[in-house]
């Protein structure tokens, strides 16, 4: 076997083509040596690499790949200058792992300013090698010294709803990248921007902080209310370069969330306020942008006592709303929109409703205090993109909201029922308490 240097440096473009034209130069690299071992470990970490570049960047690709000896060192540089950082989504979401999967298939790497972007390098040692120092010392495991683009736009957010902000930062992203598939052989500037919206995402999440998504429901119940999971005031620095990067997310979303809409993605639409809260944002960045912009607070808009439709998932002969309705036991039936589909007449009374109608049809949303529904819709959200689900097939003792406007503590207990073609319903069933209403 040879063991000599060898090295491949080749400029790759911005298309879907370049993670495979990747792992060919890494395994032309190894071809030959006695690194056999390691060659699905580097071509699964330069495929994460050059994807990374591709989606977050959407600029030309730098490849470097070097076997000096028993080590290989690949490099690749991109002209983004995010860094990239672990996100912190849940082990069921379809996105986010690309730097566990790093972490997993080599040995070490980092990542420094390069020009008017970065590189980010990894290196994997054979099994004939001895461990030792390595990449030459011109590596950088931290945080470089990054460029920084002249006078950065200083944006002020406030009453900020950060449990709705990283369920919608998970849902975006998958959203996205299913997006971008779709538009890869019809759109020639797919990759541009998606990798522009990407962008705009990234600068909020690296400068917002992260709630604590615990999945204890007590836990939940205890920490998931207002104030403790908005922000009161912050200010984010946003790139001059990145301004126009938040309108092509706003509209970027609003063209997947219509696909959503059509079937023809696998992640689902998700809450109004979801993408209500997406629009304030990028307008918070759009106006501030122009002097004299004023500071616009965010608050919800939905009507959440508008009715948003009457389901068809009553008429579908997998699943009888009679179970439901016609039932003596308190329960009530929400589809995956957390739209009530079904009440039946315990409820009703318990709640203070005359008639089904006044509840079926609108969102569940309404029976529930404000204080809670921050919690709802990102719990919502991330249940719809990975499965996330603490609440589902535990009793809990909740707090809703009646007809009148009091609320009563009642303890129940929701359960997913399978219906054909995927889709669920969801079934809570109130075990009703006599306290008086607070």
């Amino acid at each position: 076997m040879r063991q000599e240097s060898v090295e491949l440096v080749e400029r790759l473009p911005a298309a879907a083509s370049s993670a495979a034209r990747a792992r060919a130069l890494v395994r032309q690299v190894l071809s030959g040596t006695d690194a056999q071992d390691v060659v699905d470990a580097a071509q699964l970490a330069v495929s994460e690499v050059i994807t990374n570049a591709l989606v977050h960047a959407g600029t030309a690709i730098g490849l470097r790949v070097r076997l000096e000896g028993s080590l290989l060192r690949v490099e690749v540089t991109d002209g983004s200058p995010h860094f990239p950082c672990p996100r912190d989504y849940t082990s069921l979401a379809g996105t986010g792992r690309g730097l566990t999967l790093l972490d997993d298939s080599v040995e070490s790497w980092g990542v420094h300013a390069h020009g008017d972007g970065k590189l980010v390098w990894f290196e994997i040692r054979t099994p004939s090698g001895a461990p030792d120092a390595g990449g030459g010392g011109e590596s950088l495991t931290g945080r470089g010294e990054r460029s920084e683009l002249e006078a950065p736009l200083r944006v002020e957010l406030r009453n900020v709803p950060l449990l709705m902000h990283a369920a919608w930062q998970e849902h975006a992203a998958a959203l996205l990248r299913d997006f971008l598939l779709v538009q890869l052989d019809e759109d020639p500037l797919a990759l541009e921007r998606h990798a522009q919206a990407s962008d705009a995402l990234t600068v909020l999440h690296e400068q917002l902080p992260a709630p604590d998504l615990d999945d204890a429901p007590d836990t939940i119940m205890a920490t998931a209310v207002e104030p403790h999971v908005s922000l009161e005031t912050t200010t984010v620095t946003v790139p001059r370069a990145s301004v126009t990067h938040f309108r092509t997310l706003d509209r970027l979303l609003d063209d997947a969330v219509a696909a959503a809409a059509e079937g023809r993605l696998l992640v689902p639409p998700t809450q109004p306020e979801v993408q209500e809260l997406r629009s304030w944002f990028c307008r918070q960045v759009r106006d501030q942008a122009v002097a004299g912009a004023v500071v616009e607070p965010w608050v919800a808009r939905t009507d959440i006592w508008q009715p948003v439709h009457v389901p068809d998932v009553l008429d579908v002969p997998d699943w009888d709303a009679h179970d439901v309705s016609g039932s003596d036991v308190a329960r009530l039936a929400t589809d995956e929109s957390s739209v009530i589909i079904a009440v039946s007449p315990a409820t009703l009374a318990f709640l203070g409703f005359g008639q089904a109608s006044e509840l079926v049809g609108r969102r569940v949303i309404t029976i529930i205090p404000p204080r809670f529904r921050q919690a709802h819709i990102a719990g919502t959200t991330l249940h719809v993109v990975n499965g996330r689900d603490p609440l589902l097939g535990v009793r809990v003792t909740v707090p809703v909201l009646l007809a009148d406007g009091s609320e009563r503590m009642v303890e129940l207990r929701i359960e997913p029922r399978r219906r054909s073609e995927g889709r669920k319903v969801y079934i809570a069933e109130f075990l009703l308490a006599a306290d008086p209403p607070v």
